[in-house]
C-alpha cells in the first residue's frame, strides 16, 4: 500500500455514522425533484431542496430541454471558447444580462466554478479581496486560487470590514465578496453598509446571488435588486441549479470586465460548455420568472412567511434567518446528525449542516422551501420536527 493510501485509510467518519445508522449523504431519489420524492420506496416531505421556485420538474422546461437535444444533440464536445458555444448559450446570456441590468453576463458550466473562475482572474498580486467569514465554498477555492492578498472579517460585521479597509491602500484594488443570502442560516448580506464602505474606501463589489436568484426583487432578480443597489454592486453572480431548475451559472458585469473574463478565466476556457438540454431548461426557467415571478414569488413568501411563524410558535431556535432557507439549530453533532435520520425515517427530508459549514457549537438542520410547498406540508413537517427535537432532548 502507498503513502498516500495508508494516509487515508484512517478516515473512516461516515462508516463510524453507517454503523450507527445516522450516515444522512448520497441518499437516493427515484423520482423528479418536488415538494415530495420518492427515497427508499415510499414518499416523502422535501424540504432539503434549493429549488426555491418549484420549476425544477416544470412540464414546459422539460420540454425545452429535450427539444434542445434533438437540435443539438446531448454535448458540446468542447469549451466556449473554441468549438462549444451554440447560438442559444450567447441568447442566455443576453437575456441574463438584461434580467439582472448589467451590460454583460458570461455563463459557465457550474455555480462553483464561476466563483472559482472569476474571484481567482481577477485579483493580482497587488490587489485584495476580502470576504465575509460565512462566504460560501466556491467563494473560498476563488479567493485560494487568487494572487491576490486575502482577506476576512466577520460575519456581517460592518465595524470589523471597516478596520480592514482602513488599513489598505486608496488607490489599490480592493473586491469585497459576498452572498447576498448566505446559504447555511438563510440571513441577508448588510449591501447598503457595503456600499457605503465601498465609497468611503474606494472598493469594488461583488455578490453571489446562488440563493438570491428567484427569491428576492423585482421578479426574482434578486438581493441586489431587492435593495435596489443594483447599480452599485460591480458583479453579479448566479447559479441555474436553484431558481432556474438546471444546472450552470454566470457573472454578469460591465463589458470590459466580461471581456477580460471571457479570455482569462481558467474555468471557463478550459470547462467544457453547458450542455443544450442545461441552457435550454436554464432559459425556460428564466422565460418563467420574467412573465410569472411576481406570482411565483408571492407564493414563496406566503409558505415561507407560515413556515417561520409555525416554527417560532413551537420554540425552535432559528437564528436571524430573512429568507425561505430556516436554519432549526441542534448544536450537537451527534445529535443532529439523529434528527436528520429520524426525521427521515418520519417521512421528512432535511439537511445536517455540521462542521466545516459552520462552527462545532453551530450544528443545524436546514429546511427550505420551495413555492410549491403547501401549508398543509409544512404542518405536517413542523409536528414531526418537533417530536424528533424532543425525542432528542433540543425542544
Amino acid at each position: 500500500m502507498g503513502q498516500l493510501s495508508e494516509k487515508l485509510k484512517s478516515y473512516r467518519l461516515p462508516q463510524q455514522l453507517q454503523e450507527k445508522n445516522l450516515y444522512p449523504y448520497f441518499r437516493e431519489i427515484t423520482s423528479k425533484q418536488g415538494t415530495e420524492v420518492e427515497m427508499g420506496g415510499h414518499s416523502v416531505l422535501m424540504f432539503g431542496s434549493n429549488a426555491y421556485t418549484g420549476l425544477v420538474g416544470d412540464p414546459r422546461i422539460c420540454e425545452a430541454a429535450k427539444a434542445a437535444i434533438d437540435q443539438y444533440g446531448t454535448g458540446c464536445a468542447g469549451s466556449r471558447f473554441l468549438n462549444g458555444t451554440l447560438d442559444i448559450h450567447v441568447k442566455l446570456e443576453k437575456d441574463l444580462a438584461e434580467f439582472v441590468h448589467k451590460e454583460e453576463a458570461l455563463c459557465f458550466s457550474t455555480g462553483f466554478s464561476v466563483n472559482a473562475g472569476v474571484i481567482a482572474a481577477i485579483g493580482g498580486r497587488e490587489d485584495y479581496i476580502i470576504c465575509d467569514d460565512r462566504d460560501h465554498a466556491s467563494i473560498v477555492d476563488g479567493r485560494r486560487l487568487s494572487f491576490a492578498k486575502q482577506l476576512k472579517y466577520k460575519h456581517n460585521d460592518m465595524e470589523d470590514l471597516e478596520k480592514i479597509l482602513q488599513k489598505l491602500p486608496y488607490d489599490a484594488i480592493k473586491l469585497i465578496v459576498v452572498d447576498g443570502v448566505f446559504s447555511m442560516e438563510g440571513d441577508l448580506c448588510k449591501l447598503p453598509e457595503i456600499v457605503e464602505l465601498k465609497h468611503k474606501y474606494n472598493c469594488s463589489i461583488m455578490v453571489d446571488e446562488a440563493h438570491g436568484l428567484g427569491v428576492f426583487g423585482d421578479h426574482g432578480r434578486g438581493v441586489c435588486d431587492h435593495f435596489g443597489l443594483t447599480d452599485e454592486v460591480d458583479l453579479i453572480m448566479g447559479t441555474f441549479s436553484k431558481s432556474l431548475a438546471s444546472i450552470g451559472g454566470f457573472i454578469a458585469g460591465d463589458w470590459d470586465t466580461i471581456n477580460y473574463l471571457r479570455h482569462s478565466s481558467r474555468t471557463y476556457i478550459f470547462s467544457a460548455s453547458n450542455t443544450p438540454s442545461a441552457t435550454a431548461a436554464a432559459q425556460k426557467a428564466l422565460d418563467i420568472m420574467k412573465t410569472e415571478g411576481p406570482q411565483i414569488l408571492e407564493k414563496l413568501w406566503d409558505v415561507t412567511n407560515y413556515a417561520l411563524k409555525r416554527f417560532k410558535e413551537e420554540g425552535f431556535e432559528i437564528g436571524d434567518t430573512e429568507s425561505p432557507i430556516i436554519p432549526l439549530y441542534v448544536r450537537d453533532m451527534e445529535k443532529t446528525f439523529a434528527a436528520t435520520s429520524m426525521a427521515f425515517d418520519r417521512g421528512v427530508f432535511i439537511n445536517p449542516v455540521v462542521p466545516p459549514a459552520c462552527a462545532p457549537t453551530d450544528t443545524l438542520v436546514r429546511y427550505a422551501l420551495m413555492a410549491t410547498h403547501t401549508k398543509e406540508q409544512v404542518d405536517r413537517s413542523v409536528e414531526i420536527l418537533k417530536q424528533v427535537f424532543h425525542d432528542l432532548g433540543v425542544l
